[in-house]
């Protein structure tokens, strides 16, 4: 089987359209619809049905989505095997937007010679990402472990490195737009609109926020995209939205959205770095040592974290 052509199609599924899977390989667009057409021959199956907004798997897609992260995984095994140290460090920072996408960049700054190969995991829960680090198709991951209280498999190692403090965004005719900061006391009588989430972590991490404040916190429906969602934002009168101060998003002036800090105390969203004990690669070692020391010059008081992040 082309393991070319496999890669392409879980590039596709992660990204969710075909050009952002092609920017993600270094390849044209039309490439990574002829590897998927291929493979689907091959197969004699259909794997993506394609919407207005990009693709999503068939059942037979769906089948075999974890098959080929095997067979991908194996390929990592195979060429690990013959080349220890001189591969990419690679790194699953779930999702691009987020801080420790933003983080992994700031250290590819201060260390431009390295090879990095940045992955983003955004449909993968906890489970699924520790088993790429075990099978050592990853060198690390970030994730919450809530459902694990921070504990991780044998084999692997974590340590607790962001704490990611939330700001409020709103739109400009949201009655809290013109507030510098803003307490969770202050957000009771405010939805909080979080759509499209279904990671367990996440949206475990926001009921046990909405519990411990009395927040509407709503993470159920659809999610159109980033962009759709700014939109929307931006145009409500009483939606507004969690973000972390180390998230990016961009959206167009005329939105005039505003981030806005919360405080007394400041929600954090706490995530661990966890890797193989037994993993040589070089670069991961100073990886791992950069964020320790990053972590201890952050650290703020009159945090919010649940119980089992405590």
């Amino acid at each position: 089987m082309d393991v070319d052509a496999v890669r392409t199609f879980v590039a596709v599924t992660e990204a969710g359209q075909f050009q952002a899977a092609a920017d993600e390989l270094g390849i044209t667009q039309q490439a990574a619809s002829k590897r998927v057409a291929n493979l689907e021959r091959k197969l004699g199956v259909v794997l993506f049905a394609r919407t207005a907004r990009g693709v999503r798997l068939t059942v037979d897609g769906q089948a075999l989505l974890p098959h080929a992260r095997e067979l991908l995984r194996a390929a990592e095994r195979v060429t690990a095997a013959v080349t220890p140290g001189r591969r990419p460090l690679r790194i699953d920072v779930v999702s691009r937007r987020i801080a420790p996408s933003n983080i992994l960049q700031a250290f590819y700054q201060q260390h431009p010679g390295i090879e990095l190969d940045v992955v983003a995991l955004t449909n993968a829960d906890a489970t699924a990402a520790l088993a790429e680090v075990s099978a050592g198709t990853l060198d690390a991951t970030f994730r919450s472990l809530r459902a694990t209280a921070r504990t991780v498999p044998a084999g692997l190692r974590s340590s607790r490195v962001v704490d990611d403090r939330h700001e409020l965004l709103v739109g400009p005719r949201h009655p809290l737009a013109d507030a510098r900061t803003v307490t969770p006391a202050e957000l009771t009588d405010h939805p909080i609109w979080m759509p499209g989430m279904s990671d367990p972590e996440p949206i475990g991490y926001y009921d046990d926020l909405a519990k411990a404040f009395g927040l509407t916190i709503d993470t159920v429906g659809p999610m159109f995209g980033i962009e759709a969602l700014l939109a929307e934002l931006a145009d409500s009168t009483r939606l507004a939205m969690f973000v972390g101060e180390g998230s990016r998003y961009l959206w167009p002036e005329s939105y005039d959205l505003r981030r806005i800090p919360v405080v007394n105390p400041t929600p954090v969203y706490p995530l661990s770095v966890i890797w193989r004990a037994d993993n040589p690669h070089p670069v991961l070692a100073d990886f791992l040592d950069y964020l320790e020391t990053r972590y201890r010059a952050t650290l703020g008081e009159d945090i919010w974290t649940p119980d089992w992040a405590r």
